[in-house]
Formats: C-alpha cells, structure tokens, sequence
C-alpha cells in the first residue's frame, strides 16, 4: 500500500500559519499586480475558488512567474512557532505499513520546513510538490485528475494501489475518478472549513469518499487486518 498525505489542514491545523500566508500573498498581489489591499485580497479568493491555487490564477492571467511567487509568499517567518500537530501522528505513521509520501499544492520549501518542525520528516519517503505538477508547461496541481495519473506513472503504482488522506473534498473527487481510494480527514475541519457550506456537510460522506476519520490512528484499522 502507498500513502498519499496532504499537508495542510490534515498534518497540520494550518489555521495557525494561514494567517501568514494570506498576508504574504495579498501583499505579493498588491506589490506585483499594482492593485490596493481589497482587490488584492478579492483575487486571492477568488483565484483559490475558481483554480484551486491562488496561483494558477496569476499565471494565467497575470504572467506571474510560479517560482518567483512561492519563492515571495512562503518565507514565512516565525512559520514553526506557529504550527500546531497532534502528539500522535509520528507514531501513527511509524506503525503504517507502506511507502508515504506527502502530496501538496505547497513549494517543496514550505513542506519541509512544516514537516521538520513536527517532526515528521523522516515519516515519509518524499515529498510531492507543487513544482513537480507541471505537465506540458502548465502547472496542473490538485485537484487535476491529469496530475494524480502522473503521479502514478512516477511511481510506477496502480490506482488501487493508492490512498490519498486528504482534508479537502474536490481533491477527493478528482483522485477518485482516476481510482484511488480516498480517506477525508475532518480533525481540524471544523475550524477551517473549505467553502461556507462545508461545515453544514461535515456529518455527510460522500459516495467517492472510503471512509473519514479525525485521527491517523484509525488507517491502520481501516484497511489493514488487525
């Protein structure tokens, strides 16, 4: 079995290190894009509804350069005081069975610095990130179906060979479709929710979803024999 991990909200409470990185971009867009804070702030919004990366929307239609973007907005300091995990986690990905990697829409800078501060670094074989889903020349980042294909072809799997642990549900529904089987982990859902209408939708699975849980500890039971 290989393991699938995303990163915020799902290793992490990134309720506590959002905070920066809303601040870091909207100043970013205001800087490159010469707009003033609330235009700034309406077009990191609404690029992350629309694109799923805040991201794909200025390159797309602002010509901004991805690795001048991640290199400005995810410096972040005082990002590790800031990071909260679960005491738990380590163990419960110490006593998983299988290859782990983490797949995020974050730089691969951001990932390591989160991982290493929560000591969990060494959990995983490697890390998926955001400027390894570029395919033909567009970056193609989750929830692109194209791109969870890609990462099977890397790593030479099939699709049932795969689980994705993941907070955010149109994610789910991408992998999914390409056959992977997806577990939504809901632990710090409930302070950061994804949309106005995910909180009401919290208590329902849907069908594309294998299972929830609040806790790493419960994958093992799910789908490995005690």
């Amino acid at each position: 079995m290989t393991w699938l991990f995303d990163l915020d909200n799902t290793l992490h409470d990134a309720s506590h290190a959002f905070g920066l990185l809303d601040e870091a971009m909207n100043d970013y867009i205001a800087r490159e894009l010469r707009v003033g804070a609330a235009r700034a702030d309406f077009l990191r919004r609404d690029y992350w509804r629309r694109f799923g990366a805040t991201l794909l929307g200025l390159e797309r239609h602002h010509g901004i350069r991805a690795a001048h973007f991640l290199e400005h907005t995810h410096r972040l300091p005082g990002l590790e005081e800031r990071l909260r995990g679960n005491a738990r986690d380590r163990a419960a990905l110490r006593a998983l069975p299988g290859r782990k990697f983490v797949l995020t829409n974050a730089p691969a800078h951001y990932a390591k610095r989160v991982l290493t501060a929560l000591d969990l670094a060494d959990c995983f074989e490697g890390i998926i990130s955001i400027e390894g889903m570029r395919l033909f020349g567009q970056l193609r980042p989750k929830p692109d179906a194209r791109m969870f294909r890609v990462v099977l072809a890397r790593l030479q799997l099939r699709p049932t060979q795969c689980v994705l642990v993941e907070d955010t549900l149109a994610h789910q529904r991408a992998a999914r479709a390409v056959g992977l089987r997806c577990v939504w982990m809901q632990r710090y859902l409930w302070r950061n929710a994804h949309g106005p209408e995910v909180g009401a939708r919290l208590r329902r699975k849907p069908a594309y979803v294998y299972a929830r849980i609040r806790s790493l500890q419960k994958l093992r039971a799910l789908f490995l024999p005690a």
